[in-house]
């Protein structure tokens, strides 16, 4: 068989999408589908229609026609099995068979045809292999998206060396008579901020970014009203975020390719876990009363395990950040509690004193004289601890897919809290779907929701805790495997740290006076996953 080309065209004759496979000029083609409705004769059943140089084999579907438009030489047999199988494609790409949903979808459904038939002959596939083949990863994309993340890491780089220089030029124009920095300076008794620079807290641990990325850089908001400077040139405090703007759009202008700092959000199942995950996160922070001290602590993990069980990478996190807003507690020491997870490998910022905290797990400069930073988020302590054990995980998934014999599957998952000492808040489980098939769910815990945009199902649980510990959802899917509904995307957050890191006291210098303060405490995901 010769194909020529395939459209898909309203009652009308109107051709909606259009894809030909052999050299031919447009006015050509677009002759021999306006020929086409013409052709049709009222009241009779049709499969095919000639003319004197081309066959018109046709599939009514709906209020549309699914067109093949072939040689007078081709084999009639094998056109009506090609149409067969075109006709099979249009609904897996395509909602509703209607005219807006084939444009929304036409670029797949191009894809989908140019994998049926190369150069005007069919190619030997199935409905399954299409579908595989349309969804393959492609190489140049990934080297796009590579050159791509190159591009944003070095202008994220020139814009904090900017950043830098642009604080060190107030921390001269401060020294020459500006106004004081609140101990940031070197002649104010503090240390220089690069010192709690992000390059320098961050290096190792696999903390955020986002975290104290920019702290090195953040300025006493206060002091942008009282401040007043003596001298013409001395630069404006609290101008970082103009200078910053200016100096992104300047790369711009020069051709870069900048995106936004922000960590985006992943397409599919992941995206629906971490904007869940972000969204919950942010309303813990949002309700913290916050004292002239300040404590921050930040927990993360990354959990992969198996389908079948068993630990494929879990790791967790974070870094406790001290935040000074009066410099009459600038001087302090800080009592963390002995009683964190067992294995943990802790680090200290290298100006505090590594033996003080060995002895007596307390945190303060090596230099007690002293103060710590006003108004900067300081990162003063990270650990990390890695696991192959199952004990580890805070939160164990079981999903279990079974054939039901009818060519779908009847999934049970139910899920258990390990860590008991931990109360999971705004838990979400994705769980994908094949494409176009809407699950039966039976039994649930919690609330669920099906989105047919994205083909997953999202089960939201609001608590999970030593009270409320397990639970589980059963649910059917037509036209599916086992494997349909792997990997599962778990995001969840807590107030409380899976480390065991917490302050048991603050207290001055000089005086061993205790400080009153203020702290917060979340850990959430990164990535928790069951492949």
């Amino acid at each position: 068989m010769v194909l020529i080309a395939a459209a898909v065209c309203t009652k009308n004759g109107k051709v909606i999408l259009s894809r030909q496979f052999v050299e031919m000029t447009k006015a050509r083609i677009e002759g021999l589908l306006a020929a086409f409705p013409k052709l049709m004769t009222a009241g009779k059943q049709h499969t095919y229609v000639e003319t004197d140089s081309v066959r018109y084999v046709y599939q009514p579907m709906e209020k549309l026609y699914m067109l093949l438009i072939t040689t007078k030489a081709s084999n009639i047999l094998e056109d009506l099995e090609t149409l067969r199988l075109f006709s099979k494609v249009i609904p897996e790409y395509s909602h509703s068979l209607d005219e807006k949903e084939i444009v929304d979808n036409a670029f797949n459904l191009i894809f989908a045809f140019d994998e049926i038939v190369a150069l005007g002959y069919r190619e030997s596939v199935n409905l399954a292999q299409i579908k595989t083949f349309v969804e393959m990863d492609s190489h140049e994309e990934k080297v796009y998206q590579a050159v791509r993340q190159t591009q944003e890491r070095e202008a994220r780089q020139k814009m904090r060396e900017k950043a830098k220089e642009l604080q060190r030029q107030r921390m001269e124009a401060s020294k020459r008579g500006g106004p004081s920095m609140g101990g940031m300076g070197g002649r104010s008794g503090g240390f220089s901020s690069d010192s709690f620079g992000s390059s320098s807290v961050s290096s190792s641990s696999g903390v955020s970014s986002s975290t104290i990325g920019m702290a090195s850089i953040e300025v006493d908001t206060k002091s942008k009203v009282a401040a007043k400077p003596t001298s013409r040139n001395a630069l404006k405090l609290g101008g970082k975020s103009k200078d910053v703007d200016s100096f992104v759009d300047q790369l711009k202008s020069e051709g870069e390719k900048i995106a936004n700092l922000a960590p985006a959000a992943s397409s599919g199942s992941s995206g629906a876990a971490s904007s869940a995950s972000a969204a919950a996160k942010a309303a813990i922070s949002a309700d913290i009363h916050r004292e002239s001290v300040h404590l921050k602590i930040e927990d993360k993990l990354v959990v992969r395990l198996g389908r079948d069980g068993g630990v494929q990478q879990f790791e967790n996190s974070g870094l406790l950040t001290l935040r000074i807003s009066d410099e009459a507690y600038g001087r302090i020491l800080l009592k963390l509690s002995p009683n964190h997870t067992q294995g943990l490998q802790l680090q200290t910022h290298p100006n505090v004193d590594k033996e003080l905290f060995k002895t007596r797990t307390m945190i303060g400069l090596k230099n007690l004289a002293k103060p710590f930073p006003l108004n900067t988020d300081v990162g003063v302590l990270k650990w990390r601890f890695v696991s192959q054990d199952e004990s580890a995980i805070p939160l164990t998934i079981n999903c279990w897919p079974s054939d039901n014999g009818e060519g779908g599957c009847d999934v049970n998952i139910e899920y258990e809290l390990e860590a008991q000492q931990l109360e999971l808040q705004d838990v979400a489980i994705v769980i994908p779907l094949p494409m176009n098939v809407q699950p039966s769910v039976a039994e649930y815990d919690g609330t669920y929701n099906y989105d047919s945009r994205k083909h997953v199902l999202q089960w939201h649980i609001p608590i999970i805790d030593a009270a409320n510990k397990s639970g589980s959802m059963e649910f059917s899917c037509n036209a599916s495997i086992p494997g349909d509904f792997f990997p599962l995307q778990v995001s969840f957050v807590s107030k409380t740290p899976y480390a065991g890191i917490s302050a048991q006291d603050v207290v001055q210098v000089d005086s061993e006076v205790a400080v009153k303060y203020s702290s917060e405490s979340i850990l959430f995901v990164e990535k928790y996953e069951i492949v």
